[in-house]
């Protein structure tokens, strides 16, 4: 059984005449406890189907959303997550599938989201994730002989702690803490024989992840720690056909990841990323007559992109990375077209931006510590004929990023 939450707070506009009354505060106090498994699956065994084949898996752990109209909310949550969090959907598309195929499966272990519309938003949250695995599977099949004539979107989300606010002329701030043990793990995979339209896996792997987005006149003010001990955080995403018209395969994989965006406002973060866990990503592309064929894979220990499309953004920034970090991106196939492969790894990332169009102001201080081995490798072949391939492999130990710029500039 899963835990699950849900808040609302609006306050009422009034007529013109009439000055609403001031508004209190609503404060939201949030305590869950998940202390076993939650399982999740479904097998579809679908005989040509005439229309689209649409199927949804999904795992929590423990869940808490909610949203604010016109007045505030004081979001004090702690989320436990001790149990194992798998969620699998298996398809066997037997004969001629007319219709595309939609699949998504999700794993999670504590989730939080809260929305500001006209208000403000406070979040003291912490999520702590101590369960041995959180994993999302898709599979799609039976292996050299389905036909998938509609194409196919597959996908595969791992996320052991996940944290996202949003706003709209809002004031998000606060403090989030993350921190995650298990082992998180993502696959996709496509077999079939003959798909002639776009088909593509994608899979994601994420131990903590924060996602923050606020416009219309807004702000942030945000204090973020996160950190991943966990034995694997693995992505991996496999398309194979004999015959394909437009086929990929992407994987993503990262320990810690944090996105911020805001418009309208000022923007202060302070982040603090420390990462343990073995980072890997692996993304194969097979098919014996092709198209076009992709192969994308990217790896990350710590990864954080905080953007202001205002004047200005302070960021003070930690990064540590001790676990290692792999991405493989592989396409083999015989005769086709176009070939895209690229492998993407770093310890640790960090991205800063300001406003293009105004006089945006920058103020960073920067630590990144990398003590782990980062690996990219781009696997290509081609046995017979084809017109382009293009591909890239890149390795980074740090990487940051900062920038106030305008157009042309």
């Amino acid at each position: 059984m899963l835990a699950t939450a849900m808040f609302a707070a609006v306050a009422t506009d009034a007529c013109a005449q009439t000055p609403p009354p001031p508004q209190d505060d609503s404060v939201v106090l949030n305590n869950q406890l998940q202390l076993g498994d939650v399982i999740a699956g479904q097998t579809l065994n679908v005989v040509n189907a005439q229309e689209q084949v649409t199927v949804t898996t999904v795992t929590q752990g423990n869940t808490l959303t909610g949203a604010v109209y016109n007045g505030s909310v004081t979001v004090t949550s702690t989320q436990d997550m001790r149990g194992d969090s798998v969620a699998r959907t298996d398809i066997n598309a037997s004969g001629d599938t007319n219709g595309v195929i939609n699949a998504t499966t999700q794993a999670a272990g504590n989730y939080l989201a809260a929305s500001g519309y006209g208000a403000d938003v406070t979040l003291d949250a912490t999520q702590s994730n101590t369960g041995g695995l959180v994993s999302a599977t898709t599979e799609v099949g039976p292996a050299g002989s389905a036909h998938l004539l509609g194409g196919a979107n597959i996908n595969a989300t791992a996320i052991s702690n996940t944290v996202a606010a949003y706003g709209e002329g809002a004031f998000i701030d606060g403090s989030v803490d993350q921190s995650s043990s298990a082992t998180v793990r993502s696959f996709g995979r496509i077999q079939a024989q003959y798909i002639p339209a776009t088909a593509g896996v994608t899979s994601q792997a994420i131990a903590n992840a924060v996602e923050v987005n606020s416009g219309q006149t807004s702000g942030q003010n945000l204090t973020i720690g996160q950190r991943s001990t966990g034995d694997f955080i693995e992505a991996e995403a496999s398309s194979n056909a004999g015959n394909a018209w437009d086929l990929a395969a992407r994987a993503r994989a990262s320990a810690n990841q944090a996105n911020l965006y805001n418009q309208g406002g000022s923007v202060v973060v302070a982040s603090d990323q420390q990462n343990g866990s073995f980072v890997r990503s692996s993304a194969l592309t097979t098919a014996f007559d092709y198209g076009a064929a992709t192969a994308s894979s990217r790896a990350a220990g710590n990864d954080l992109s905080v953007g202001n499309n205002d004047i200005y953004l302070e960021l003070d920034n930690t990064q540590l990375n001790t676990g290692g970090v792999d991405s493989t991106a592989t396409f083999s196939g015989t005769n086709g077209y176009d070939v895209y492969v690229g492998a993407d790894a770093v310890g640790n990332n960090v991205t800063g931006y300001g406003c293009s169009t105004c006089n945006g102001y920058m103020e960073v201080r920067n630590s990144q510590t990398n003590e782990g081995n980062v690996s990219a490798t781009a696997n290509t072949t081609v046995a017979g004929s084809g017109r382009a391939v293009i591909t890239g492999a890149n390795a980074t130990g740090n990487s940051a990023t900062f920038y106030v710029s305008r157009p042309g500039n």
